[in-house]
């Protein structure tokens, strides 16, 4: 699935927006820039291959509702910078645009030289990620916001983003005399996991589900993502199913990618994870357990990650699939004193 964008750009051949241009030439050539947003995901795979009984099917058919603004190649807004490329690397043009659609027109005229331009898409409404340091191409990133300490655990707390976010960048040099079309490729810079679990009739007072393990940041111009001394928790937003199966989803930057010394064999519950679902499940007598299940698959931009798996008689996950890794605290905070700020 891709939209496209086209933003007609016209460039007088003269070195900057503010000279005097009665010296220049009269013909002015165009510029075409055509923006796809390459939603490239495995989300239709995951869904059909991880959740495949009758009662799974309502579980599926919620969480592709529940991703709809996430998996999207609908652009509600662009964000577009034109930067120095050879010695300041500042930015030279700047265009920020509520869109809607998929299709617009921009009429801008842009200095001939040399650029490096980077582009981000769905920005405006994502309440956990801004754009940051983006006054120089070398320190433009997406950075997820720092969140809330918890009181109980001592980690911080952030949100699921609320958008798909797409990025591209894209060296262009603007002749003068020359018709020209650039085209930018936009991709997916975040991801999403899921838990689905069958309580087997097992009765509690709450769940509360996060992810951690993965990015904070996301390095525009040379598409690097940042991972933290200390990872936060991401929060997983639970999903109605509409059946006694229990879904949570949460919307974060990837896991680091596969460990080299996992590259030759196949994974086990014994690898060294390279990310984690922690579940703190409250008792009907206020003692709380938790399940820390470790993931030895990289969780990757543009990916939906479904793990499964069942409640046991002390309130712990048990995952179906035999790699991943599960370690279980029982009483893990008694007396109902867990409560962590979201």
């Amino acid at each position: 699935m891709w939209l496209l964008l086209s933003a007609l750009w016209l460039t007088a051949g003269c070195s900057s927006i503010d000279d005097d241009l009665s010296d220049c030439p009269p013909e002015v050539s165009q510029y075409e820039m055509q923006y796809e947003l390459k939603l490239v995901t495995n989300m239709t795979t995951e869904l059909k291959t991880q959740l495949t009984t009758i009662t799974e099917l309502s579980v599926a058919n919620a969480l592709e509702t529940h991703l709809k603004n996430i998996f999207s190649d609908f652009a509600h807004d662009v964000n577009l910078s034109f930067y120095d490329i050879e010695t300041t690397k500042e930015r030279l043009e700047h265009k920020v645009d509520i869109i809607n659609t998929n299709q617009t027109t921009y009429d801008l005229t842009l200095p001939m030289r040399k650029y490096l331009h980077l582009a981000v898409a769905n920005l405006a409404e994502n309440k956990v990620v801004g754009l940051a340091q983006d006054n120089y191409s070398y320190s433009s990133m997406l950075e997820q916001a720092a969140g809330t300490v918890s009181d109980a655990s001592s980690v911080r707390i952030v949100d699921s983003h609320t958008t798909g976010l797409f990025t591209a960048r894209q060296p262009m040099e603007v002749l003068s005399g020359v018709n020209q079309t650039f085209n930018v490729r936009l991709y997916m810079a975040n991801c999403a996991a899921a838990l689905v679990l069958d309580p087997k009739g097992y009765t509690f007072k709450d769940i509360k589900v996060y992810g951690t393990g993965f990015a904070s940041e996301f390095h525009i111009s040379d598409s690097t993502y940042v991972f933290p001394a200390v990872s936060p928790y991401i929060k997983a937003d639970k999903v109605e199913t509409g059946n006694e199966l229990l879904c949570y989803c949460s919307v974060n930057f990837p896991s680091p990618d596969t460990d080299p010394a996992l590259s030759t064999k196949e994974p086990t519950a014994s690898d060294p994870s390279l990310w984690q679902i922690k579940v703190y499940l409250t008792k009907m007598d206020g003692s709380v357990t938790q399940t820390v299940l470790d993931i030895p698959d990289p969780l990757k931009a543009g990916d939906l990650k479904i793990i499964k798996g069942s409640l046991d008689d002390d309130g712990a996950v048990r995952p179906y699939d035999p790699t991943v890794g599960v370690s279980v605290v029982l009483d893990w905070n008694k007396g109902g004193e867990y409560e962590p700020i979201l």
